[in-house]
């Protein structure tokens, strides 16, 4: 768990332009009134109004920007994308992992102020976990890795961002599929008999795939709960658990549109999940046809 400073804001006295610079025209400085306009309303569309004072980003817009920087970023992860080590529990880690949050981060951290950056490759187990206040991102920036480094295209980035305890918007990204869902946004539905499972091995997969009928795995919680989401798959089942930063994001954007959710059993009520466990989850698209 990261935590960012607000980032500093530069300041250059009225009338200094640089070393031996001549004063701009107006023109120069602000454009011509047409550029103005546009550009005053492009501020008014994406900036919100905090206690009357603080300009920050609305949160719809800010997740259009993330998504810009991923899709910015794609011929550097690309590049990384074999450059593999192991952790110690077995999975891998690419440069690419770790390059995409610490961009992601840094562009989070210029936008947001005092932000708490929650992300896969950065959390140390040891961290305080609890209440927190002021803006928190929760940020998987590969969710597949082993379909990633493997060459495969079913991998997602994962983001959802809260303030204190309440839910501000979540984005699920599937970048090399061209596609995503954002809070807030319509998304097409389709209907679907599939149950996808999680990839670790689990009695209760075994169990699950044969009464399924029709079971895939697909070896990533972005990709899974992206299509529960708006129905290509009719549940999603991982009861051997994942992380906040594999989940949250997902979760958030399945109950805003409409799925039953259970976590660990209970269902669940849209609170913020803590970083230093795991969750069982199940998830039901509405046009499940294997109710039950």
């Amino acid at each position: 768990m990261v935590r960012l400073p607000s980032p500093s804001r530069g300041f250059r006295p009225a009338g200094d332009f640089g070393c031996g610079a001549s004063r701009p025209s107006p023109e120069a400085l602000l454009g011509r009134p047409s550029q103005r306009r546009a550009r005053t309303a492009r501020c008014l569309r994406s900036r919100t109004r905090i206690g009357g004072r603080r300009m920050i980003p609305d949160i719809s817009s800010l997740l259009d920007g993330v998504r810009s920087v991923v899709e910015g970023c794609m011929p550097a992860v690309e590049q990384r994308r074999f450059d593999i080590r192991w952790k110690a529990d077995g999975s891998p880690v690419t440069e690419a992992d770790v390059f995409l949050e610490r961009r992601i981060t840094e562009w989070l951290s210029e936008r947001l102020p005092q932000l708490t950056l929650i992300g896969e490759e950065t959390f140390v187990e040891s961290a305080s976990c609890g209440p927190r206040q002021g803006w928190v991102a929760v940020l998987d920036p590969i969710d597949g890795t082993e379909n990633f480094c493997s060459g495969l295209k079913e991998w997602g980035v994962s983001l959802s961002i809260w303030n204190g305890a309440d839910h501000a918007g979540s984005l699920l990204m599937l970048p090399e599929l061209g596609d995503h869902m954002i809070t807030g946004r319509p998304i097409r539905r389709v209907r679907s008999r599939i149950t996808g499972f999680s990839s670790s091995i689990h009695p209760a997969i075994i169990s699950g795939i044969a009464d399924a009928g029709e079971a895939r795995i697909f070896g990533c919680a972005v990709y899974n709960m992206f299509n529960v989401t708006r129905g290509a798959l009719s549940r999603f089942v991982n009861p051997k658990g994942a992380r906040a930063w594999d989940l949250l994001a997902g979760l958030m954007l399945a109950r805003e549109n409409g799925c039953d959710i259970l976590i660990d059993g209970n269902e669940f009520d849209g609170s913020f999940l803590e970083p230093d466990r795991r969750y069982r989850i199940d998830i039901r698209h509405r046009y499940d046809f294997h109710p039950g």
